[in-house]
């Protein structure tokens, strides 16, 4: 009868020692992911992957997989994003769907969030679509981007940051 009241004890033991390892480790992790993208963020060198397209009207779309996303380096901006929405005048070039572009003439501010992470504002000069891009990202990486267009309704997007890899071309 003792045997089967020392077991219940043995077990509970063993749990309340294991717990604080598995909280330490997992604290441990987010500060390594908080470094990493506190890096990423400084350097200017990252890929915004968008997961989730929100726009004005119509309804939410997920987009996770498709390889969309908004490339960002010191000297170029570059954007492979889809628009689902109202655009008031249609494009010249109907290859250019979306909200594709490459800058590399714009205003770049980025500033401290107000709960931990960043708010970077992105002005592209040498695109006429795109008025203003606002990139509002996280500790842990987790970010959304609102578009402003002078010829579209604004659109918004969620995903994450992540560093830049290079691109396989196709043959």
């Amino acid at each position: 009868m003792n045997l089967f009241r020392f077991i219940p004890l043995c077990l509970l033991a063993v749990a309340a020692g294991a717990a604080p390892v598995a909280a330490q480790t997992s604290a441990q992790v987010k500060t390594s992911q908080s470094d990493k993208v506190k890096s990423l963020i400084k350097s200017r060198s990252y890929v915004f992957e968008a997961r989730t397209v929100l726009p004005m009207s119509g309804r939410t779309r997920q987009i996770g997989g498709d390889g969309y996303d908004l490339t960002v380096s010191k000297d170029t901006v570059n954007s492979y994003l889809p628009y689902f929405g109202r655009a008031y005048s249609a494009p010249i070039d109907p290859t250019k769907g979306g909200l594709q572009f490459q800058s590399t003439d714009f205003v770049y501010v980025e500033k401290a969030g107000k709960k931990g992470g960043w708010e970077i504002s992105i002005k592209p000069r040498d695109v006429r679509d795109v008025q203003q891009l606002f990139l509002s990202v996280s500790e842990d990486g987790y970010a959304s981007l609102q578009v402003t267009s002078t010829n579209r309704q604004p659109i918004s997007f969620n995903g994450v940051v992540s560093e830049r890899k290079e691109r396989k071309k196709k043959k």
